[in-house]
């Protein structure tokens, strides 16, 4: 896409709008922090002063700049070298403040710089926002009400969008380059910024308050093992379980409510396959970072505007089995696709992994055997229950508590079938001792009980010291 034509999209009908009120708690927070409001800058003119009264406000100054910057810049220009273009801008953006003798101060102009850089090259309000590494979710609903997470908490910020137009053309800036489309015919989409970070829009006619733009943001530098145990998502020793686990090829469901961590933890997780085995992965919008070197990443695609080229989860995991993959990781299962990805556990695909919502691991193995009924196969319950049994080894569970911190609170193995129930063993077991100014003090513990699976993990070369599991010492409170 030409320079020119992402301009244009960012710009849109702000030429038009000119006559609109200023916004003086709009996306003027241009250092991330959200407690801080911006007043209206008053531009002025040497030996010519504004008399409009429109012609001071800092709307109409920033729209003046930015059109004379789209007729100004080279159509031409490689949009994806940013640092080149940024420089650009800049040199346009100052000859133009020296051409209209518009004085400002150094903050003022470094602030009305950033905010129109963010118009062209980013994503307008939200850039300082999607800047801020202390932001974990970023939620618009409409133009005028912005919330963010932080900590686990939901807080509103003082960032607007002139209007519901102006949050359009912000999604249609996420969308475009991904090939997907938001329209009345297609009122909602997921889609992801280039970090990775998950984005869900939902518009008109279904949404009623505006545009609603929900951004699950990806941290720059991702969660490591260390910073897990740190912030008490886990303990070490249930994470040495969980590793060897994973190196010696166990199939494992991590599940939990939304914002409870999932994606995170696969991340973490994924890290402990060896280097030498491939991995295919396959998401409907890819934000999984895995670190090694052989991985092949597929993306779901929605139907076009035809309704045709639709690739479901459900093909994707089909095709990834004659891609010779040594792991396969599905992002999320929510469909019929359970059906495919079971069928690839009990058929030689061990160490494949998924996420899946659900309120519990006993609520993990039913949402599975509902969604596998999904694919119209008339299979009797047992006949499901027993391929899930025989597909999946164990369960990580995480919730998000009422402190906003997220925790693994179940870890439980699938031991087999009795009768027609599956049986389940919780290996460790979240217990709450207390609360502490609102923070729940708790410790993920172990059961005392050694899972079934072990002489599949000792046969990988792995030994585990009985005491992860509790045995042989006294469990302390």
């Amino acid at each position: 896409m030409s320079l020119l034509k992402r301009i244009e999209q960012g710009q849109g009908s702000q030429g038009q709008q000119g006559a609109a009120p200023p916004s003086t708690s709009g996306g003027q927070n241009s250092g991330g922090g959200d407690s801080s409001r911006l007043s209206s800058l008053q531009a002025r003119r040497v030996n010519a002063p504004i008399t409009s009264p429109q012609a001071g406000s800092y709307f109409d100054l920033k729209t003046r700049v930015q059109n004379k910057l789209l007729a100004e810049l080279d159509p031409s220009m490689d949009v994806t070298r940013t640092d080149e273009v940024r420089r650009t801008i800049q040199d346009l953006f100052e000859q133009i403040l020296t051409e209209e003798n518009i004085v400002l101060s150094r903050p003022e102009r470094a602030r009305l710089f950033e905010q129109i850089a963010a118009e062209i090259l980013g994503f307008g309000p939200l850039q300082p926002l999607l800047e801020d590494d202390t932001i974990t979710e970023i939620m618009v609903n409409g133009a005028k009400n912005i919330y963010i997470e932080r900590k686990g908490k939901i807080h509103r910020v003082p960032v607007t969008f002139e209007n519901n137009d102006h949050v359009l053309r912000i999604i249609d800036r996420i969308v475009a380059p991904l090939g997907r489309r938001i329209d009345e015919a297609s009122p909602y989409v997921d889609a992801r910024l280039p970090d990775g970070s998950r984005v869900n829009a939902v518009i008109a006619p279904i949404s009623l308050v505006g545009p609603v733009l929900t951004i699950r943001k990806f941290a720059r530098n991702p969660i490591t093992v260390e910073q897990l145990v740190q912030f008490g998502s886990i303990t070490a020793e249930a994470l040495q379980f969980v590793k060897a686990c994973v190196e010696s090829r166990l199939n494992i469901i991590i599940s939990g409510s939304t914002g409870s961590g999932k994606t995170t933890l696969l991340n973490i997780l994924s890290g402990f396959i060896p280097d030498d085995e491939r991995i295919v992965t396959i998401e409907n919008a890819a934000e999984l970072q895995l670190r090694q070197e052989h991985v092949v990443t597929l993306e779901s695609r929605p139907p076009n505007i035809e309704g045709r080229g639709e690739i479901t989860i459900r093909a994707l995991v089909i095709n990834a089995l004659r891609m010779r993959p040594d792991r396969i990781i599905v992002g999320e299962i929510r469909d019929e696709a359970a059906l495919d990805m079971l069928q690839a556990m009990n058929t030689g695909h061990d160490g494949s992994m998924t996420t899946l919502h659900s309120n519990s691991p006993r609520d993990t193995l039913s949402r599975i055997e509902t969604m596998v009924l999904m694919a119209g196969m008339d299979l009797p319950s047992r006949a499901v229950r027993e391929q899930v049994s025989s597909a999946i080894d164990l369960v990580v569970h995480q919730e998000r508590m009422r402190d906003g911190t997220r925790r693994v609170v179940n870890i439980t193995e699938v031991s087999g079938m009795e009768g027609d129930v599956i049986t389940m063993t919780d290996i460790f077991v979240f217990e709450q001792t207390g609360i502490d100014n609102g923070q729940i003090i708790g410790r993920l513990r172990p059961t005392g009980l050694r899972p079934k699976f072990m002489d599949k993990i000792e046969a990988a070369g792995i030994h585990l010291p009985p005491s992860i599991f509790g045995i042989g010492e006294r469990r302390r409170y």
